[in-house]
């Protein structure tokens, strides 16, 4: 039974518990783990725990559910990350990831706390309301276990609606007629997106490729000549959102408004607890 949301809730929700799970790609936890199982590079680490779950995938898989990396950067190290360290060692160094960061964290107590566990159980309660349909991360992760331990259970179910929000998202931008790069671009210049020094540093690209990307966006009237959003740019991030919202709401609907709001303010608490034990680098996000 479904119960009507107020608006942009499931938005509000997914944005307080994705961090949950995307600061481990920001994390050294990552790093130590990867390395342990034989994986020193930084993007070879990524791509790895990104794409283990869909099992050993050659790049062109992983560039089509990723979008926005370079295909060249991708193929530098897939598919032979999986010749160092198999899916399902992959998987298991993320979940080792997940458990020493959340705890480093958030702490032991709070780890341990009823609030954790209870925001796990809602978590995990919208999930079942995702679809497999056209969404392959999520559907990949969708065929994982679910952990005991809550805390890594809460961490799982954030990585679910992560990416069943991410594949929608990645199907509004192909209808926006957004290339990996203009996505990129107009995304930073509304100000939440990654930093352009971070983009360029992690996604393989050039800052030819990103002054081209401005230029393209320029012609259809979307960036000024100073790299701002235009009325219409504006208008067309809002619109990708909204859009993203509409192929999202069933695990938000299937929660119900009651429980969307309390998973909003326990995950508004962990997230916030989070981010100021330094869960991302300061520099990472904004136009800088």
């Amino acid at each position: 039974m479904t119960t009507a949301l107020p608006e942009r809730a499931g938005r509000r929700c997914h944005n307080v518990l994705n961090p949950l799970h995307s600061c481990q790609y920001f994390s050294p936890e990552l790093g130590t783990e990867l390395a342990a199982v034989g994986v020193t590079d930084r993007s070879a680490a990524y791509f790895a725990a990104r794409a283990a779950a869909m099992g050993a995938v050659g790049p062109g898989t992983v560039t089509a559910t990723f979008y926005n990396f370079r295909h060249e950067l991708v193929a530098r190290h897939v598919p032979e990350v999986w010749r160092i360290a198999s899916p399902e060692v992959v998987l298991a160094a993320r979940l080792r990831v997940a458990d020493r960061l959340l705890r480093r964290l958030l702490g032991d107590e709070v780890i341990a706390s009823k609030e954790v566990a209870e925001a796990a159980q809602l978590a995990l309660r919208a999930t079942e309301a995702c679809t497999r349909t056209a969404r392959p991360l999520y559907a990949a992760h969708a065929d994982l276990p679910v952990p005991e331990e809550p805390h890594l259970a809460l961490w799982h179910a954030a990585t679910l609606l992560r990416e069943h929000r991410g594949d929608g998202h990645l199907a509004v931008l192909l209808g926006a007629e957004l290339d990996p790069v203009e996505a990129l671009v107009s995304h930073t210049a509304t100000g939440k997106g990654m930093a352009p020094k971070w983009v360029l540093s992690s996604r393989g690209w050039h800052r030819e490729d990103w002054h081209a990307a401005q230029g393209r966006l320029r012609e259809r009237g979307l960036l000024s000549a100073e790299g701002e959003l235009t009325e219409a740019g504006v208008a067309l991030r809002k619109e990708i959102e909204a859009s993203t919202d509409r192929l999202d709401t069933a695990p938000y609907e299937h929660l119900g408004a009651a429980g969307v709001e309390r998973l909003t303010e326990l995950g508004t608490g962990l997230t916030t607890k989070a981010l100021a034990a330094g869960a991302f680098p300061e520099s990472a996000f904004g136009k800088g």
